[in-house]
């Protein structure tokens, strides 16, 4: 009875590892995509204004140009923000979740306890 208890024990903390494991691998790949759109999306508007800087000559296309790159550099910005915003939410649902497997585990014990203290009551009787 006590080994099927450990091996139960065994499996629960195996479970809880293997989560926490693919919780921080989640993580981990979401923060890298994030990461690796946010460069994408930089190289493009890079490309972009390379592209309407190469077309634009005259003095009032060169206020639109002005304007565009204003923009352009807005946009990089704003895509700065999201590839920060993303890489925190995904740490804080990590935490969460280490949290989660943390109480968990800690209800276990406690259940644990308790039923050892049942059955000991119950079989010296």
């Amino acid at each position: 009875m006590m080994s099927d208890k450990k091996n139960k024990k065994d499996n629960l903390q195996e479970g809880f590892d293997k989560a926490k494991e693919l919780m921080d691998n989640v993580t981990e790949k979401a923060s890298e995509l994030a990461g690796e759109a946010g460069e994408h999306f930089v190289d493009m508007v890079e490309e972009a204004k390379e592209k309407i800087q190469e077309k634009i000559s005259d003095e009032d296309v060169q206020k639109a140009k002005k304007k565009a790159s204003e923009l352009v550099d807005e946009a990089s910005e704003a895509m700065s923000k999201f590839t920060e915003k993303a890489s925190e939410v995904v740490g804080e649902a990590s935490e969460h979740i280490a949290d989660c497997a943390e109480e968990a585990k800690e209800e276990f014990k406690e259940t644990k306890t308790k039923t050892k203290s049942f059955f000991q009551r119950l079989f010296r009787k």
